[in-house]
């Protein structure tokens, strides 16, 4: 059976490194490599493999996942370098899209009297992120359930693995692309904890893998566009921090804004609900414009 991506594809993320080494139809005996490795299958065949990554699904403009089905399970490998527990509502609606392409792809009858069959759910996280984590963690979605569920017979999990030093050595040894992905991962990190700049971190790292045949032609092939990968992947803390600030910005505006409609109603005067506003921890710096701005909407 096929499956084809129903949603438009998004021609403005860039791959993350990750999805370089093991994210399109060139690479697939590294996919099967991994999925042999997380499994203990032997696949080999290319042919066995039909990948299915969702065009549209990104993170942060950056591609950072693969999916596929081979022997009607339906994988899917989503790669973070930071923690969020929030990875089973992710999977659980990426898989959503999996499935309704499947079911469109194949004419299957969702509303007919027969069970219709469809690929079982495989949904791995690997996680090489720099905070402590466990080796292998389940991820469950009922952990965000703002209820207990009676029945308790809803659930949809993500399998965490860590791939960072000492937490899944066996994985690394029985799938030599992604034991040489950690490789560069790490070897940027070494040359960044000495000093470097990240730029010269990486372009170091790069050079430093070629030297050692680790992902030699790979990098050799696409230097540049590693290179580039890797400086947004390694601002990517940075970059969401400053996401969050800027959350926190215009939340502070948002209650900014309401502050001033409640003392609207109990103050007379534009003074007087200045002089309330900036007895306000939060709003001790608030300038007199803003306040007058929005007691004019």
């Amino acid at each position: 059976m096929e499956i084809k991506s129903s949603l438009k594809i998004n021609s403005k993320y860039k791959d993350r490194l990750f999805c370089l080494i093991f994210g399109d139809e060139t690479k697939k005996q590294n996919i099967i490599s991994l999925y042999n490795a997380l499994n203990g299958t032997d696949y080999s065949d290319d042919e066995d493999i039909k990948i299915t990554t969702i065009d549209d699904a990104l993170y942060i403009n950056m591609k950072n996942d693969v999916s596929f089905i081979i022997d009607s399970y339906m994988s899917m490998f989503e790669q973070q370098s930071t923690k969020n527990p929030n990875m089973p509502l992710r999977g659980l609606m990426y898989f959503g899209n999996l499935y309704d392409s499947y079911i469109e792809s194949n004419g299957l009858n969702i509303y007919g009297k027969k069970l219709i069959k469809i690929p079982t759910p495989q949904y791995y996280v690997l996680y090489n992120g720099t905070d402590e984590e466990e080796a292998v963690k389940e991820l469950r979605l009922s952990d965000a359930f703002a209820k207990d569920s009676p029945a308790g017979k809803f659930e949809w999990t993500a399998t965490l693995i860590n791939l960072n030093k000492g937490k899944n050595e066996e994985l690394l040894k029985n799938c030599k692309p992604l034991e040489d992905y950690m490789f560069l991962i790490n070897s940027i990190r070494e040359n960044e904890a000495e000093g470097l700049p990240i730029e010269e971190a990486i372009d170091k790292a790069v050079r430093f893998c070629i030297e050692q045949d680790v992902l030699k032609e790979f990098l050799l092939a696409h230097r540049a566009e590693v290179v580039s990968v890797c400086l947004t992947e390694f601002n990517e803390k940075v970059f969401v921090e400053a996401i969050r600030e800027e959350g926190r910005e215009e939340g502070r505006e948002e209650g900014l804004k309401a502050l001033v409609d409640t003392l609207k109603q109990l103050l007379p005067d534009e003074e007087s609900i200045y002089q309330k506003i900036i007895e306000n921890e939060n709003y001790k710096d608030v300038l007199r414009e803003d306040v007058i701005k929005y007691m004019k909407q």
